[in-house]
């Protein structure tokens, strides 16, 4: 099915671009949410005349988005959850629970803001990928952990790792002494 699109979607096109896409995903998801029209003659000058609209709509969203990735940067939140000794999590931590945790940190974000391929099922400290807007994503820090003080302990066995990978490689040349 041919479509025009009113937004940039990632690996799709850009705002105004005419694609195919397969028939499913065009009545499923990007006619419903309202993100193209069908490929018609009345929707292109639609599109046409109501152009400047969307793309003005789209530069305020994007500046919003820039705003709170810049608020965001250097994020992380702390998820308590019960794991053998193992490290293994008794349950798995999914898109809706980091959801809830950014949110407690006061800022507002989707599940569908989210990109995550899978749960996480361990302990640890994870890097998760935020699609604010199309142009614009962010990186949060996830700590998964059985307490506070267990959470707190990683981020500085975290800190302490990362500034020894920081720190100076001292380069010792051997020298020979003449006999």
């Amino acid at each position: 099915m041919e479509i025009i699109l009113l937004e940039r979607i990632e690996r799709l096109g850009q705002m105004g671009d005419v694609v195919n896409v397969k028939n499913g995903y065009a009545r499923n998801y990007l006619l419903p949410q309202k993100k193209a029209l069908r490929k018609t003659k009345d929707n292109m000058a639609f599109f046409e005349a109501k152009r400047k609209e969307y793309e003005a709509h789209n530069l305020q969203l994007k500046a919003e988005a820039e705003d709170l990735a810049k608020k965001m940067e250097g994020l992380s939140v702390v998820i308590i959850r019960q794991a053998a000794e193992t490290g293994q999590l008794y349950g798995s931590v999914t898109v809706r629970d980091i959801c809830e945790a950014v949110r407690d940190s006061g800022y507002k974000i989707e599940r569908r803001q989210i990109d995550l391929n899978q749960p996480f099922k361990n302990l640890g400290i994870f890097d998760v990928r935020l699609a604010l807007h199309p142009d614009v994503a962010q990186t949060i820090r996830v700590n998964i952990a059985r307490s506070e003080e267990e959470a707190k302990r990683s981020f500085k066995k975290k800190a302490e790792k990362a500034a020894k990978e920081e720190a100076p490689v001292v380069e010792i040349q051997e020298t020979t002494v003449a006999e």
